[in-house]
């Protein structure tokens, strides 16, 4: 039976035993314990040092938000508030049930925090209509009128004046689209409010994140999640109900999406209509007002609070939100210190995996760890535990402006700015011959290759359900074999090259339809001679491997604007230039630097039918091969700019 909300929380009297937390998180090291038995000891652990209360916060419109807050018993001393707002419950539910380890990591459970849990506005327990991706109201007329932003700031009032035994510092922290919210609270934030970590948050899911990229359509991940997630609920509030996937009836994503046709028969065959989210992403394929007053970077304006930024560099669902949002809050000023961290993670990969490897890549160290011991906890220790007086531990001082993995080399690097002050702009030359030189050719010409929607490049040459993150960092030698990719590469690399901070793809080209995608692939290729890991778990031989470092679709039609699309006109040049997401990555001796160029990416992008249609719209009789070219010449020929550290 749930109690009734109190006014203020009690904790009791007993002194909090950090000595026996601290053995109890050095246990997931002991050799012999289960997973089963690690959990149920963590779990004994945190109900013997934390009381469990639930509550229904007001706020100002009066909506009631499902809270669910952990406090120490100890009262010697005063704790931080830490809090995690997300759409995807908070389980678990009920006053009597208890999660094993609290905050970001079991590090912060040892450290000790007032722990903070809130299903957002519309989702699960709490009331009120979710909106996916919402908008905030830039315009506050009287105190009806509420968002995510005014959310966080009255959760967070609520708790400092109705929660024993707090501090009065409060910080924020999530990941993917909990990162997004903790990235909202940053918008007129409340005063207490002193760290906030978005973690891979969306800032801009129209252009960059996780819907489109440059007009291209996400399809995997999109339809994956909209088909298991974000179902609007009838009725009252409800408990989590069992996840239960999609069913794919084939382990070949490649084929799934191959046999659905165009965009408009997820609906027919499988989604029914029954997802408003999915039919507002594909009513949108155009950047127009609905993505542009939905982007977050933006809103970035005299941020107050301390922000750390997170991100990995192979993140394949939200790889430009930290990026983006770094460089807004560098730009349109803020008030505390801000950090950008990027490591050699997936989407979250730093959360509780060691970080050592990803896909057949290996590190050499574990990043993940790494980075909960000696950024995120001392980040929130530094700025909401005051180290004269309240017992947390020593922060270290002075974080740098970016604190990056640099992959090739595989080590850390921290730098004053991000890119860093000391890159000069090199450009990568398309040429003759598959050439690609630091020089530009000597004479004119191009490339032709045919581009058939029925037999789209795949992002893989593995078979695969979905969008798996590793095609991040996957071999690309089953591509560079297809008559529809085109392939230019440098010779074998005399010195280290490392490229640092985005990448800017300028494209001549010319199709024989009225639209076409062009997608850009920067490559590092291995010697023949490289030796494989020991032990080599994935069973991949690393010599002449194609490592993906960074690949990003563009619509041709956006060419000229993402907002208002432009037919080709068959077999005329245009021109095609836009910015790739960062990368931080050194080519090393031996290596060769690989581009290629293609019209498909399948089925992480839609299929564009090579005609100039609204192809959320399109008929099976639109699509049709078309003739591509990619044009190289000494002056305004196909090129790759980027940005070298010295």
């Amino acid at each position: 039976m749930r109690r009734k909300r109190r006014s203020s929380i009690n904790a009791r009297s007993a002194v909090f035993c950090w000595a026996c937390i601290a053995g109890l998180v050095g246990a997931s090291g002991v050799r012999g314990q289960t997973s089963a038995e690690l959990t149920r000891k963590r779990l004994e652990n945190t109900r013997s040092h934390y009381t469990k209360y639930e509550f229904r916060i007001p706020m100002r419109d009066g909506v009631k938000l499902f809270t669910i807050v952990y406090a120490p018993k100890d009262t010697v001393q005063r704790y931080p508030i830490l809090i995690h707002r997300t759409p995807y419950s908070v389980p678990p539910y009920g006053i009597d049930n208890y999660k094993a380890v609290l905050g970001p990591s079991e590090l912060f459970t040892e450290e000790g925090f007032i722990f903070v849990y809130q299903d957002v506005r519309g989702r699960y327990l709490s009331e009120g209509t979710f909106v996916d991706n919402p908008t905030h109201q830039t315009r506050m007329n009287g105190t009806n009128v509420a968002d995510e932003s005014t959310d966080s700031y009255d959760t967070v009032d609520w708790l400092v004046k109705h929660v024993a035994n707090n501090n009065g510092k409060v910080g924020m922290w999530g990941y993917s689209y909990s990162g997004f919210f903790a990235a909202f609270s940053l918008i007129d934030s409340h005063p207490a409010l002193k760290a906030v970590a978005p973690e891979a948050p969306m800032a801009d899911v129209g252009n960059g994140d996780d819907a489109y990229h440059n007009g291209a359509f996400f399809l995997a991940a999109n339809f994956d999640f909209y088909s298991n997630n974000l179902k609007p609920r009838n009725g009252d509030p409800a408990r989590p109900t069992p996840y239960i996937p999609f069913q794919f009836g084939t382990p070949d994503g490649y084929d799934f999406y191959l046999e659905l046709g165009p965009l408009a028969n997820a609906n027919k065959i499988y989604l029914h209509d029954q997802n408003p989210y999915w039919n507002a992403v594909l009513e949108h394929p155009n950047y127009d007002e609905f993505w542009k007053s939905r982007a977050l970077a933006p809103l970035m304006k005299n941020v107050q609070p301390a922000v750390l930024l997170v991100g990995g560099w192979f993140d394949a669902e939200d790889l430009a939100g930290p990026l983006k949002l770094f460089r807004a809050v560098e730009k349109n000023g803020h008030v505390g210190p801000d950090t950008l961290v990027m490591g050699p993670w997936p989407h979250g990969g730093w959360r509780k995996d060691d970080g050592d490897r990803f896909g057949n890549l290996d590190f050499a160290s574990k990043t993940g760890q790494f980075f909960r011991e000696n950024i995120e906890l001392p980040f929130f220790v530094r700025e909401l535990k005051d180290n004269r007086g309240d017992g947390g531990k020593a922060a270290p001082d002075g974080f740098p402006k970016a604190w990056v993995f640099r992959t090739g080399t595989n080590d850390w690097h921290r730098f004053d700015s991000w890119p860093p002050q000391d890159t000069v702009d090199r450009t990568l030359y398309l040429d003759a011959a598959a050439r690609l030189s630091f020089s530009a050719p000597s004479s004119a010409g191009f490339d032709e290759y045919v581009s058939d929607p029925s037999k789209p490049v795949p992002v893989m040459g593995e078979i695969s359900e979905g969008m798996r993150d590793d095609f991040m960092s996957a071999d690309q030698r089953f591509a560079s074999k297809r008559p529809d990719v085109l392939v230019y590469q440098t010779g074998p690399l005399d010195h280290d090259i490392t490229v640092a901070g985005p990448m800017t793809a300028i494209l001549k080209v010319s199709t024989s339809g009225t639209d076409s995608d062009f997608v850009v692939k920067l490559i590092d290729v291995y010697p023949n001679d490289y030796p494989d890991p020991i032990p080599n778990p994935t069973g991949v031989h690393m010599g002449a491997y194609q490592q993906l470092v960074r690949g990003e679709p563009f619509r041709g039609k956006f060419r000229n604007s993402l907002e208002k699309p432009e037919p080709f006109v068959p077999g005329e040049p245009s021109s095609i230039e836009y910015v790739m997401p960062d990368v931080f990555h050194t080519f090393r001796p031996g290596h060769k630097i690989m581009v290629q160029i293609q019209s498909s990416w399948f089925p992480l992008i839609d299929r564009n039918p090579q005609k100039f249609v609204e192809i959320p719209l399109a008929k099976p009789e639109d699509f049709g091969k078309a003739t591509n070219r990619v044009y190289w010449s000494p002056g305004d020929g196909s090129r790759i700019r980027i940005q070298v550290l010295n």
